[in-house]
């Protein structure tokens, strides 16, 4: 992976870690090609149980590196291309697709500002920690853009047509209470303690039935846009398939035994 984005698995836990400080890691095209890269060796690395996805610096992430973006736009005009904007489809698509899709629960560190995409992909996890100093912005009509990185799937989900309307339309900065009172935030931590309790909640994951949680994953997503009698065909197939995993055996003997399980993420 390029040095814009570190990727470093331990135990079961892969920490992917947005690493452009210097420019409030923006997403320029070495950090979305290395974002895109690292999120799809998590999902399909079978030894990976869980993903942290964090950042460097005081940003977790500000979207769009606009003075690449700029220069890319002015050369597309020059050679009469629309280059540029395949992003959305190379890079932002599969980064998203790669961390809502994968079979393994996703935990975002957000430690500062995340907009635009960086909101985006902060919204793509399953579980997100929040540094009270932090905050959130959908900027892209405020660069007359629309929505991408999946926002237009996640947020109304999230909070609600009216409110992502609301938040789409008229930019703003969302501070950390905010974003935990909407539904944004999981969990808000003071700034100091944000990299030790995100990787705690990242660490107990990876350490649980990566099975079932998997199936919740799907569980959810399938029952956002399907009907009841869909989603209640599907949970019976999920189940099936988490009450056959080893897991399942070894967390209902340890209750009988009245001991804590040792998963085995199968």
């Amino acid at each position: 992976m390029a040095d814009t984005v570190l990727y470093e698995v331990s135990d079961g836990l892969a920490t992917i870690t947005l690493n452009r400080p210097e420019a409030m890691n923006a997403m320029n095209v070495a950090a979305k090609v290395a974002l895109r890269d690292a999120a799809e060796a998590a999902a399909a690395d079978p030894a990976v149980r869980a993903v942290l996805l964090t950042a460097t610096g005081k940003a977790f992430c500000v979207g769009q590196d606009l003075k690449e973006h700029v220069g890319l736009l002015l050369a597309d005009k020059e050679s009469g291309s629309q280059d540029t904007m395949n992003t959305v489809r190379d890079h932002y698509n599969p980064i998203v697709k790669a961390l809502t899709g994968m079979q393994k629960p996703v935990v975002a560190g957000v430690n500062g500002v995340a907009a635009g995409a960086g909101f985006g992909f902060a919204l793509a996890a399953d579980y997100r920690v929040v540094a009270d100093t932090a905050a959130f912005n959908t900027s892209f009509a405020g660069v007359a853009l629309t929505a991408d990185s999946g926002m237009s799937w996640t947020l109304p989900r999230l909070i609600g047509a009216s409110r992502a309307s609301d938040l789409l339309l008229f930019p703003r900065s969302i501070k950390a209470q905010e974003a935990y009172e909407l539904g944004i935030a999981n969990r808000v931590v003071p700034a100091a303690d944000l990299a030790a309790e995100a990787a705690s909640v990242a660490r107990a994951l990876a350490d649980g039935p990566t099975v079932a949680y998997a199936a919740l994953k799907e569980s959810l997503a399938y029952g956002a846009d399907h009907s009841l009698a869909e989603a209640l065909e599907k949970e019976d197939e999920l189940q099936t398939k988490a009450g056959a995993s080893e897991d399942h055996t070894i967390a209902v003997q340890a209750f009988i035994a009245k001991e804590k399980p040792k998963y085995l993420g199968r």
